[in-house]
């Protein structure tokens, strides 16, 4: 594949990157409003603290656009997704072991799926794949 044309890893790469952005933007510039109506129950997870939801906003920020930079490029996509992935995977391993304890309730599973546990899936298959392709 040529730099800066996308192939099917790239579209998923952009897509979650985008995804990623938006939800770091939102984090950033209404960290109350990201907190009370993000549909995943947020303050289940303890009281409100605008600064550590702009901390986080800025560790989503960083990953998503490594997202956008991986998807153009072949040269870095291995390690700028590899990145991404321990930051996405450490963040739901945090959300199972709370879940699992009992400091979030059981509708977390569910509630957490698409947001967290899904996109830490995608880029582990993802990275996976670079890894057999590329024997890394």
């Amino acid at each position: 594949m040529a730099e800066g044309k996308l192939d099917f890893h790239g579209w998923i790469l952009a897509i979650i990157g985008t995804a990623m952005i938006a939800n770091a933007l939102w984090m950033l510039m209404g960290p109350m409003h990201w907190y009370t109506e993000l549909p995943a129950a947020v303050p289940d997870t303890g009281p409100f603290n605008p600064h550590f939801v702009r901390d986080i906003g800025c560790a989503f920020l960083t990953c998503g656009v490594g997202l956008i930079w991986a998807s153009r490029s072949m040269r870095y996509r291995f390690p700028l997704i590899a990145m991404a992935t321990f930051f996405l995977l450490t963040h739901a391993l945090l959300h199972v072991y709370d879940t699992m304890v009992g400091n979030l309730p059981s509708t977390h599973w569910e509630l957490d799926f698409a947001g967290v546990y899904l996109p830490a899936m995608i880029l582990s298959w993802i990275v996976v794949r670079i890894m057999r392709a590329e024997s890394v």
